[in-house]
């Protein structure tokens, strides 16, 4: 198996349409031009849970690409693996689905036959693929359903950072037009009917809500691989139980508090690793800025070790919840919201700002009271910075409805209470740890607890700074 990140743009064109010239598109580059036929068959569930979330999994034959391909969105494209051509699905692509398909059965549900009139753009003297344009006549074939269209692909080499200009001012002029589906697949197979956000608000709190379910559904997949999207994962459920918690009651009053209970069982369970992977980096950058002369004994084997021991069960308790009904009730709803989203496709801007206020308000309120007194509360800070994330993530989601220089500031604002407020909170975990460690090497032969003790006298002295300098953003 092998990856690669496509990164794509797509046109409607008419069959009379004729592709400019792309010569003089990129400086130094050469055009090479060849034609390839190509066939594809696409699985997914009876039910359509892998297009609800834009997940394309395909076997293909006709050029160098010949064999599986999962492709799954991941930020401004899509994260494409690749594997042999077998007769069945591999094993291991189908373990990957076990989250996205929800459990279900796959199959095949359409077949496209694309001939391929292949341009690419390539650097002169190195070779290196900046742009593939591709002119494509499809046929495509769903049940009983036959459909038939031209369409134009521009695909970005590795380096690109961009579709250029030049080329798009070329296409539209020619007669292209940006493209009504997302992919060949989605022109052929509709999504199920879901209503549209018809209003600004709406479209920012759905395009936001799916953006965080792309990626839990993303870290889902690359968890299943073995890979470690851990952080991303836990960024992407907080932003959505924010928007659950801040935005609820202007959404269907039914979805916000069950979801949002089984999110945080699930944050939980991956923050129990985060943690050792932040904990083992703290320690070991500290360790780094003391003198030999100050470590004394194992220190280096203790924290590696003890925090293995945390570690490594926690690791196998998500993958054991991966694979149960509850995680899969999780991920039911995270798809049913793809096609009946609890939104009000009218809902007002008016509406949407007026709860991210009321968040900032409450957000302002808790970091005064945490912060009124001198030797301040670490319970009552952590409140004070979840409050702030909220405040935060309510201010990300308005950016494009409700002022952007000024949600652009308030964005800013609490971003620096976060992460000073979670500085402080790593500092009462470690503090904790460091301590047990203390306790563990005083009673070991060959080990003593002095360097944890002055470990643990830094993180005191980091949580006094952290306190102090959240005062002065006040």
């Amino acid at each position: 198996m092998y990856e690669v990140l496509e990164r794509e743009g797509k046109w409607d064109v008419d069959a009379e349409f004729q592709l400019p010239d792309l010569r003089g598109i990129i400086a130094d580059a050469d055009v090479v031009h060849d034609t390839v036929d190509l066939t594809s068959d696409y699985y997914d569930t009876a039910d359509r849970d892998l297009l609800a979330h834009r997940v394309q999994l395909r076997r293909r034959s006709g050029d160098d690409d010949t064999g599986w391909q999962l492709k799954v969105p991941a930020g401004e494209g899509r994260v494409e693996l690749h594997w042999a051509s077998t007769e069945t699905l591999p094993d291991a692509a189908a373990n990957l689905l076990g989250g996205v398909s929800l459990g279900k059965s796959l199959a095949s549900v359409a077949t496209i036959h694309t001939v391929r009139n292949r341009y690419r753009l390539a650097e002169s003297r190195s070779g290196e693929l900046y742009a593939e344009i591709a002119d494509d006549s499809v046929r495509a074939s769903a049940g009983e359903r036959l459909l038939a269209w031209r369409e134009v692909e521009v695909e970005l080499g590795p380096h690109a950072p961009s579709i250029p200009k030049r080329l798009v001012k070329r296409l539209t002029a020619a007669g292209a037009r940006p493209s009504r589906f997302p992919s060949k697949l989605a022109h052929v197979v509709p999504s199920a009917p879901s209503v549209e956000p018809a209003s600004p608000g709406a479209r920012a709190l759905l395009g936001y809500v799916n953006a965080q379910i792309d990626q839990i559904v993303l870290g889902d997949i690359e968890l299943r691989r073995g890979r470690d999207p851990i952080h991303d994962t836990r960024v992407a459920i907080r932003r959505l139980r924010s928007t659950l918690r801040v935005f609820g009651k202007i959404l269907d009053r039914s979805a916000p508090g069950r979801l949002d209970e089984e999110l945080r069982w699930f944050a939980g369970l991956l923050g129990e690793v985060r943690d050792c992977q932040v904990q083992q980096r703290r320690f070991t950058e500290a360790l780094d800025e003391l003198p030999e002369e100050l470590i004394l004994g194992p220190v280096r084997a203790r924290v590696r070790t003890d925090l293995q021991a945390v570690e490594l069960p926690a690791r196998a308790r998500v993958t054991e919840a991966m694979d149960s009904p509850r995680y899969l009730a999780l991920m039911a709803v995270l798809r049913s919201w793809r096609t009946s989203p609890p939104v009000d496709p009218e809902m007002s801007t008016a509406k949407l700002v007026k709860r991210a206020r009321k968040a900032q308000r409450k957000a302002d309120r808790r970091l005064v009271t945490a912060l009124d007194v001198e030797d301040s509360d670490a319970a009552l800070l952590h409140r004070a910075r979840k409050a702030a994330k909220r405040a935060r993530y309510a201010a990300e989601l308005c950016q494009d409805v409700g002022g952007a220089k000024q949600t652009k500031r308030t964005v800013k604002h609490y971003k620096k209470f976060q992460s000073i407020l979670g500085d402080h909170q790593d500092t009462v975990v470690a503090a904790d740890l460091l301590r047990r460690m203390a306790l563990a090497s005083g009673t070991t032969v060959d080990e003593n607890g002095f360097t944890f003790g002055l470990l643990y006298a830094r993180e005191q002295r980091i949580a006094g700074e952290c306190r102090q300098q959240a005062r002065e953003l006040l």
